[in-house]
């Protein structure tokens, strides 16, 4: 079946998951949407010159602020805003990223009505919210990024403390996708199926959660900007768990309705990605800490809400 991708915002991350996506042919087209003139024409350029080199058939266009080109996409995944500069929180950029955003989703609903929602732009848990509030689609097709991106950089901190690979380790985060209020649940990560906690100390694990929760602030003052690889890899991992219907179980801020305990909140929680969306949320068991953990998380999450609702953003 053809399948249809579309990526607005071209920077980095865009970029990034437009070139994952064709080298592994996970979509058969692939639109490059940008508002700066020649960014996504250059670099869909570019990346179909590598296409006989990494042998791949995928077709990939970039188009400048043409949204009738992105017609009838599966999957949309929505990158568009201004990036986090070194010191900057991601609530910081609710203000700017919150009009692009609420824009871009309804110019693209305009020519893809069923398309499902991966929100990248920050802050990802509020701008995820708005996504879901105003676009009038059913919760199970608008999704975050967060937890996806989170607990790659969990099982990359663990696998150093370890010594192991990271495709042996299996490890979860949940929460706000914020330097403080994500939640590296420890109590469940294992290495080849035995839990972590039997090779490391409470002391390194939780340097590893420490280094988790500032995994994207430590990049941003090394690169003096927002990482690009892992982020646009993770969003493409979840485009491709929904097209080819893999029911992975993936991390991802989704509006929840009763689910652990927290109702009208978006954030970070494991479900089933497959060709409908999220399939349904997976009750993972927390400890007493990691339960307190998470519900301030959503506390912290729902008070940034709170500023688009008092200005009346949704």
């Amino acid at each position: 079946m053809a399948v249809k991708v579309t990526i607005v915002g071209s920077g980095n991350v865009g970029a990034t998951c437009a070139n994952v996506l064709a080298t592994r042919e996970i979509a058969s087209e692939i639109i490059l949407l940008d508002i700066k003139e020649g960014i996504s024409e250059g670099k869909a350029m570019d990346i179909m010159q590598t296409a006989a080199l990494a042998e791949f058939g995928c077709c990939v266009k970039g188009v400048t602020n043409d949204y009738a080109a992105t017609a009838n996409s599966n999957v949309v995944v929505i990158t568009s805003g201004i990036p986090r500069k070194p010191g900057m929180t991601r609530e910081e950029l609710i203000g700017v990223n919150a009009g692009i955003v609420k824009n871009v989703v309804e110019n693209i609903l305009k020519h893809s009505p069923d398309a499902i929602l991966i929100i990248v732009s920050n802050p990802m848990d509020a701008m995820c919210h708005l996504a879901v509030k105003t676009s009038g689609l059913p919760r199970n097709k608008v999704m975050g990024l967060g937890g996806a991106l989170d607990s790659s950089r969990f099982k990359y901190y663990l696998s150093r403390a370890l010594g192991a690979n990271s495709k042996d380790i299996e490890a979860t985060v949940i929460g706000g996708h914020g330097d403080t209020t994500m939640v590296p649940l420890t109590s469940l990560a294992t290495c080849r199926g035995v839990a972590v906690t039997n090779f490391l100390t409470k002391e390194k694990l939780d340097e590893v959660v420490a280094e988790t929760k500032v995994g994207g602030a430590t990049l941003t003052k090394l690169l003096g900007t927002s990482a690009w690889y892992a982020p646009g890899a993770a969003a493409a991992s979840m485009v491709e768990s929904i097209v080819r219907n893999q029911k992975r179980i993936i991390p991802c801020a989704v509006l929840l309705e009763g689910e652990y305990g927290e109702n009208d909140l978006t954030i970070g929680v494991p479900v089933v990605l497959g060709e409908s969306g999220w399939e349904k949320i997976v009750d993972f068991p927390l400890n007493d800490d990691e339960k307190i953990a998470f519900k301030a998380s959503a506390e912290a999450t729902r008070n940034v809400n709170q500023i688009m609702i008092d200005s009346k953003m949704i």
